[in-house]
This record gives structure tokens, C-alpha cells and sequence, in this order.
């Protein structure tokens, strides 16, 4: 995923602050000249981003959850206005700023992952369960039966 940013207004702490943030879901922040990125997304999956190549731009590249990404870049712009999402590229599709605050509302990949391995576990579970509470049953009746008498 590939998102273009207009960061006019940020000071460089805040820059510093952003690289970090992105940096921590495995993206990473780039300013670049807009006549270099023109060359180098010719014939790419990103060539839809030639429209956004006007002013200064920051290109924000998401390594492994484009989700994570997203939900980084949306909560940096929200705290600070300078920040601005022109649109972005994922898997060859262009997306909208607001498709971009739309992807950063879905659950990101680690959270999607331990939903499905609790899909996964859930008739095991249950499974066990109903193995279990014949014995289980003995036991209480068997519990109950030394309690009376004793």
C-alpha cells in the first residue's frame, strides 16, 4: 500500500513523531521529488497516484498490514490538522481519503488472526467439553452422595 500525504504546516517534531508512529506498524515515511516518483510508478500498480504528484507530497509505504497502517496514519491526521491524505493505492486499487479512514476502522491483521484461531478453537472447546461432563457429573453426584452422608 502506497498512501500520499500533503504535510505542509507540520513542524519537524511532528515529522520526527510521524516517521515514528508509521515506523512502528512497518511503514515507512519518504518525501520525494514529484518529477522522481512520476518516473518511478510509470507502468506500476501506483501509476494512479500520478493525479495526487502536485505540491510538496509525503509517500507513506505500509511493509506488512496496510490496516496498521492506516489506522496510524488516520489517528496522526486527526491529532494534527497540517496532515492531510490525498489518496493511496492498495493492491492496484485506488483509494479515496475516505476509503482510507475506512480501512483504518477494520481490524487490523494480528486481530483478525486471533479471531479466526478462536473460530478455530470454539467446537474443539466445546468438543472437550461434552467429553468431560459425564465424568464430571459422577463426581458432583458422587460429592453430593459423601455430604449426605457424612
Amino acid at each position: 500500500m502506497a498512501v500520499v500525504t500533503d504535510y505542509r504546516g507540520l513542524s519537524v517534531g511532528k515529522m520526527m513523531q510521524l516517521r515514528s508512529d508509521v515506523r512502528e506498524v512497518a511503514g515507512e515515511y519518504k518525501v520525494a521529488k514529484n518529477n522522481l516518483v512520476r518516473l518511478a510508478i510509470r507502468d506500476t500498480a501506483y501509476q494512479a497516484l500520478e493525479d495526487f504528484l502536485t505540491g510538496p507530497n509525503g509517500w507513506v509505504f505500509a511493509y506488512d498490514d496496510p490496516v496498521g497502517l492506516s489506522k496510524a496514519l488516520v489517528k496522526f491526521a486527526e491529532e494534527n490538522e497540517a496532515l492531510t491524505i490525498k489518496g493511496a493505492v492498495l493492491d492496484g486499487t485506488l483509494l479515496e481519503p475516505a476509503q482510507v479512514k475506512g480501512l483504518a476502522a477494520l481490524p487490523s491483521l494480528p486481530e483478525l488472526q486471533a479471531q479466526l484461531l478462536s473460530l478455530m478453537q470454539a467446537p474443539a472447546s466445546r468438543l472437550l467439553r461434552t467429553i468431560q461432563e459425564p465424568g464430571s457429573q459422577l463426581v458432583r453426584l458422587l460429592d453430593a452422595l459423601k455430604e449426605r452422608q457424612g
